[in-house]
């Protein structure tokens, strides 16, 4: 058993690094990098904690808000003129995103000014109070449905690699692949799908009127208003935090490429896992990379030359030399 051992670890140290070999040192690295339990995850974590409590917090308040301006007795009256009288009685609507406005605050000559803003409760809404669409309500999506992008073989973490680059074809690839998996449509189409759907559902309310909601503000006090930009600043959070973490990631993976990149030999890139505290299966990376086995290992090479020669040779003796082959690799 020892001599198996000695005669893997010799092996390994003959094997040079490849490109396949590296990425597949890089990408277990990477997977115990995102895993860590440090305090840039656990505060991310934490966000998307907050943001599901505000959410609750938020949405609750906004039904009393817009209930209170569109009683729902109104609202079934409405609908019943509808039913009657068709299209001109057509004035309720479900919605997800609301003006907001109260009347609290003074000018800086003493006089009552008006405060409002746009509160989308939508998966993408806007966190910058404006009623059109924008990345941050993107970068939201992303971040707080992380894991299921992952899963999905998507980069959630697109966005917050790409912060300081403008708009490139890589970015894009991995956005409109992440807004995919969503069911992303449109900022304002009610068409999403998938999991965008089922997150924007619940926060649907009705409301009277048929102009878009800039003319519709709705008012508000100035304690429920700021409760309103409280949860809205949550998700301005997760997204921050989001950043800040996947820029630790980023930052020790760059060093980590290079490294990479650097080491002639495999054994050389076992031994940078090891230093970091991380467990790699050697004799995985060299049993799943045949193209390593096929070009250092000599009889493994010696074997594949030789059947290249024979041209002529039968089917049963081709199948029979496959086999010995593959038995080699194992």
């Amino acid at each position: 058993m020892q001599n198996k051992n000695n005669n893997q670890k010799g092996t390994m140290t003959k094997i040079r690094m490849n490109t396949e070999l590296r990425n597949k040192l890089f990408n277990k690295i990477k997977d115990v990098f995102e895993n860590e339990d440090t305090q840039e995850r656990e505060a991310f974590l934490q966000a998307r904690e907050d943001v599901d409590r505000q959410y609750v917090i938020a949405s609750g308040l906004a039904k009393q808000v817009v209930e209170r301006a569109y009683p729902p007795e109104d609202v079934s009256v409405l609908r019943s003129f509808k039913k009657k009288y068709g299209q001109p009685c057509d004035v309720v609507a479900k919605d997800k995103c609301f003006y907001f406005a109260h009347s609290e605050d003074l000018d800086d000559e003493g006089d009552t000014k008006e405060t409002k803003s746009h509160f989308d409760f939508g998966l993408f809404g806007n966190l910058c109070g404006s009623e059109y669409g924008h990345e941050n309500g993107k970068e939201f999506a992303v971040a707080y449905f992380r894991e299921d992008l992952k899963a999905m073989d998507c980069n959630p973490d697109i966005f917050a690699q790409q912060s300081e680059n403008k708009d490139n074809p890589h970015k894009t690839k991995h956005v409109e692949a992440c807004m995919k998996a969503l069911g992303y449509t449109s900022y304002h189409n009610q068409d999403n799908t998938g999991m965008a759907k089922t997150f924007d559902e619940p926060y649907y309310l009705d409301v009277i009127g048929t102009s878009y909601c800039r003319s519709r503000a709705i008012a508000c006090n100035k304690e429920e208003y700021e409760l309103f930009e409280t949860w809205r600043i949550a998700k301005g959070n997760l997204v921050s935090k989001h950043k800040t973490w996947i820029d630790t990631i980023q930052k020790q993976c760059d060093q980590l490429k290079i490294g990479l990149k650097a080491y002639r030999y495999l054994s050389e890139g076992i031994e940078l896992a090891t230093e970091l505290g991380i467990q790699v299966d050697e004799a995985e990376l060299i049993r799943t990379n045949s193209t390593g086995l096929t070009i250092y290992n000599p009889s493994n090479l010696a074997s594949m030359i030789k059947g290249m020669k024979n041209k002529h040779q039968s089917r049963e003796a081709k199948i029979l030399a496959r086999k010995k082959y593959e038995e080699s690799l194992n």
